[in-house]
């Protein structure tokens, strides 16, 4: 037995779960979640890295599921370019209402803003740490953060009322206590 395989192993029993449904949150899609989750295993394993610990392990794994669902993302863009077809979207798993509108508004998002939004909503990661992750410069995050964020408002419909002046947006001063 290879010395990573302990290692592989625990992971995926401890960890597994976990890491399948952040994968989920880049694919939308449980099939393919697998799948990514899959090939970031194989990506972290396979170049005969060992992993101290399952914690150090996980962490690597973690961060590879963005690169490779964007890699994946564009092998099958360029494929269905080339070949000139498209594909239907998978059916959701049953799930609330909201949940649903939100990945379905991440489905609709190009695979770097939709990875950019997960790592920094999701993971909670900050614009820097996003940068890292991805190997891209911080002003590029900033543009997918922002791009992505203003197109998911619109599909979820969260927009203020208001006129329509996107320079401005009314804010209402909360009322004082004791004011007549």
């Amino acid at each position: 037995m290879a010395r990573w395989e302990p290692v592989l192993d625990a992971v995926m029993r401890e960890r597994g779960p976990r890491l399948l449904a952040y994968a989920r949150l880049l694919t939308g899609d449980d099939a393919e979640a697998q799948d990514v989750l899959q090939d970031a295993l194989v990506k972290s394993f396979s170049r005969g890295r060992s992993f101290d610990d399952v914690n150090r392990a996980e962490a690597y794994v973690r961060r590879a599921i963005p690169t490779v669902f964007i890699d994946r993302m564009r092998r099958r863009d360029t494929a269905a370019r080339a070949h000139r077809r498209t594909r239907d979207p998978e059916p959701h798993q049953p799930d609330t209402a909201a949940v649903l509108d939100v990945r379905d508004a991440l489905t609709r998002l190009s695979p770097r803003e939709r990875a950019c939004m997960v790592l920094r909503f999701y993971d909670d990661q900050t614009v820097p740490a996003i940068a890292a992750t991805l190997g891209l410069a911080e002003g590029t995050v900033k543009r997918y953060l922002a791009d992505a964020s203003a197109r998911m408002a619109q599909m979820l419909d969260t927009h203020a009322d208001w006129d329509g002046d996107q320079s401005t947006v009314p804010v209402e001063a909360p009322a004082r206590r004791g004011a007549r």
